[in-house]
Formats: structure tokens, sequence, C-alpha cells
């Protein structure tokens, strides 16, 4: 069973939510938050597995919050919610260490796909805003390259692929399942990867990717 705390300053949306996710055998919520103070005093006691957090609350914003969550429990999967498609607002969680972004005209098998996506340790963002992602950190680049950030260069054919299929979304047992391999070595492959780029997580990984144009196009 995943368990799923839900925030959102509006009890309309945290309603339909939650009826919406009611419906699904294997997902449960466990508390609701209506801020950013709330959601990490709640996040504290009951340890949910995902966090679908409104992006915009009062007093304290989502991407605020999702920073504290990844930093305090980096096992619990943050899925960003907002009403708009704003391209920076997409970077700003994606840097903050949310594993997915989502608008709020979602279905619910939509939604209810995207935490079970995350739950396993894969990254999702609606395929309508992948490609404006992938320009804009193609854009950055060229200035992270020139900062000293890591390359490419430094990672072999093999390491190149397997964090395509990461940027993709994509988890270890599906990329596994993909080349043949057993879940420890993709793990253990990763985790070379990482340390080869100074990066601690699957998200940092899906960020350099996606800004050294590495994106599979069935992706997009």
């Amino acid at each position: 069973m995943i368990h799923v705390l839900l925030v959102d300053d509006h009890a309309l949306m945290r309603e339909g939510l939650r009826q919406l996710l009611e419906q699904e055998k294997d997902i449960t919520i466990v508390e609701e938050a209506v801020d950013g103070f709330e959601a990490m005093h709640k996040i504290r006691l009951v340890r949910p597995d995902v966090v679908l957090m409104d992006i915009s609350m009062p007093m304290v914003d989502g991407i605020a919050v999702t920073r504290q969550v990844v930093h305090e429990f980096p096992h619990i999967a943050v899925i960003m919610l907002t009403m708009y498609s704003q391209h920076q607002q997409v970077l700003e969680a994606m840097r903050s260490g949310a594993k997915g972004y989502l608008l709020k005209s979602a279905t619910g098998r939509e939604v209810a796909q995207a935490i079970r996506i995350v739950q396993a340790g894969g990254v999702l963002i609606e395929p309508e805003m992948a490609g404006a992602i992938v320009s804009e950190f193609r854009r950055l680049s060229h200035a992270s390259t020139a900062e000293g950030q890591p390359s490419i260069h430094t990672l072999s054919e093999k390491e190149v692929e397997i964090i395509r299929y990461v940027a993709s979304g994509m988890n270890n047992k599906e990329i596994a399942e993909k080349l043949s391999y057993s879940e420890k070595t993709v793990k253990n492959y990763l985790s070379v990867i990482f340390q080869k780029l100074g990066i601690r997580d699957r998200v940092q990984a899906a960020i350099f990717a996606l800004r050294q144009g590495l994106l599979p196009d069935e992706a997009l």
C-alpha cells in the first residue's frame, strides 16, 4: 500500500483528489495539510511514501517545503501540483528535489500512475511540458559547462544509456529489464554515475541528462 499525504490550501482540491485516489486499491490517503507549516508537521508524524504538494501556497510555498522534505526525508517522493504549466516553476520544482510535476487538470488515473512511478523510484513530468523543459536545460548547459560542471565525457557509453533511461522516468526494475541486467547491476551502475557526476540522487541525474540533451526521443 502506498501512503500519500495531500497538501493544498483549497479544501475542494483536497477533497477531489481524495475521492479520486480512494478508488485505487494500492493507494491510501493518510493525512492532509493546508499549508507548508502543517505539511512538515504531518510529514514528520506519519512519514508518507509520497506527498502531493501544491506548488503555490500562502506563507511557505511548495518548493520551499519540498527542499525541507528532501533534506529530512530523502526517501519520501514529492509530486508538485499546479494550475499552470509555467516552465520556470518546473525547473525550480525539480531543482528542489521533486520527483514529479503534474497539472491539476490531470485525471485521477494520471495522478495515481504518477504516484506509483515516483514511489518506485522513477521521475515524472507531463509529456506536454517535457519539450520546453529540455529546451531550457539545453540553454543552460553552456553556462554550466563554463562553470566547471561535470561533463558527459566522464561517462561510458553504457552509463550514458542508463542515465537516458533515468531521465525518461524509468525505475531500476524497468531499466534492468530493458538491458537484461539484474536490478543490483543497475544500482551499481547508478552509484558509479552519481560518483562521477558528483550528484546524490535520480532527480539530479535526470536534470544532468536533460541539460546534456540525453532525453530519449520517445519520452518527449
